[in-house]
C-alpha cells in the first residue's frame, strides 16, 4: 500500500469526503476505501490498473466493499479506466445506499439495465449527474427509476 494510503488509514480512519485523482486501481486501495467505514462522499478521477492486473474481479470487489455509509459517488471522470469499462460489474455488485451517482454516460443498454437493477434492488438513488446526453430510448428507460440531471448540479467539490 502507498505511504499516502497508509497514512490516511492510520490517522485519518475518519474520513468523510474523499477525492482521489491518477490512483492506482489496485488490491490495498480497494481494501483502504473499504476500512474508511464513515466515507459518505467519493470522487474518484484517473483511476488506473497495473499491467497484469485483473480489471473485471477488482471492480467487483470495488463494489462490495463499499461502505455502507457511501451516499455520494463521482466517476464523472473516468472514461478510460477499468471501472468505466466495467460499470455494469459495479451496479451489480454494489450494495452500498448512494443517493447521488455522477458518471459521464451509459453507452448501451446492459449498463442501463444494471444501473435500473440497481435502482430497483437499493431504492436510494434518487439522481444521476450526467456529463453527456444518453441514447433517448436508454434515458427513457432509466428515467423511470432515477431522475437523469446535469452533473453540475449536483457535483460535490470535496
Amino acid at each position: 500500500m502507498s505511504l499516502l494510503l497508509k497514512t490516511l488509514e492510520s490517522f485519518c480512519p475518519n474520513i468523510t469526503y474523499l477525492n482521489l485523482a491518477e490512483v492506482e486501481f489496485s488490491t490495498e486501495f480497494i481494501e483502504f476505501i473499504g476500512n474508511l467505514q464513515k466515507l459518505q462522499f467519493l470522487t474518484l478521477l484517473d483511476t488506473y490498473i497495473i499491467p497484469g492486473g485483473e480489471p473485471k474481479m477488482l471492480v467487483m470487489q470495488f463494489a462490495k466493499l463499499l461502505p455502507v455509509t457511501l451516499q455520494y459517488l463521482n466517476l464523472r471522470s473516468i472514461r478510460w479506466s477499468c471501472i468505466r469499462t466495467y460499470i455494469d460489474i459495479l451496479f451489480n455488485n454494489c450494495y452500498a445506499p448512494l443517493k447521488y451517482l455522477l458518471i459521464d454516460h451509459l453507452k448501451d443498454e446492459k449498463e442501463a439495465k444494471a444501473l435500473i437493477e440497481f435502482c430497483i434492488r437499493r431504492k436510494t438513488l434518487n439522481y444521476v449527474g450526467v456529463s453527456i446526453n444518453f441514447d433517448d430510448n436508454i434515458k427513457k428507460d432509466v428515467e423511470k427509476y432515477v431522475k437523469l440531471i446535469p452533473w453540475q448540479r449536483i457535483v460535490v467539490n470535496c
